[in-house]
């Protein structure tokens, strides 16, 4: 692969608008009842094979991906957004050994700030570091 041609390696599935109710925060008001979050994520994997042969189990399954993140993005109770994002990038790691890497941004949706504000969020980069480079 020469630098800067696509290859593999820029091969990616991606997952906008993940919403889910948890508990997170600091504030009194955000320990005592569940707000929405929204997830997006950005998950890195070698698609040739799926892409030859049209079959769901020659790729990553992005049912799989989401409830898993959602799950991971649930209790719980974390005080930073910082932890929850790293906790779903490992929790997406974790569901395929063909995923190389991660990019989570996990949104607070209702921040409880006095400006009108229409998120808050984090963005995370994890990657897998025995991951093998495509042949």
């Amino acid at each position: 692969m020469t630098a800067g041609a696509p290859g593999p390696a820029d091969d990616r599935l991606e997952i906008r608008g993940l919403r889910v109710l948890a508990v997170h925060g600091v504030l009194p008001e955000e320990v005592e009842r569940a707000q929405p979050f929204e997830l997006d994520l950005d998950v890195w994997t070698d698609m040739a094979i799926a892409a030859r042969t049209d079959a769901l189990a020659d790729t990553v399954d992005y049912g799989a991906l989401v409830t898993r993140a959602a799950a991971a993005a649930g209790p719980p109770r974390c005080a930073l957004l910082e932890t929850v994002a790293v906790r779903v990038a490992e929790a997406v790691l974790d569901v395929d050994r063909r995923i190389a890497a991660v990019a989570v941004t996990v949104r607070k949706l209702r921040p409880p700030v006095p400006v009108d504000l229409a998120s808050a969020g984090v963005r995370v980069w994890r990657h897998r570091t025995d991951w093998p480079e495509p042949a």
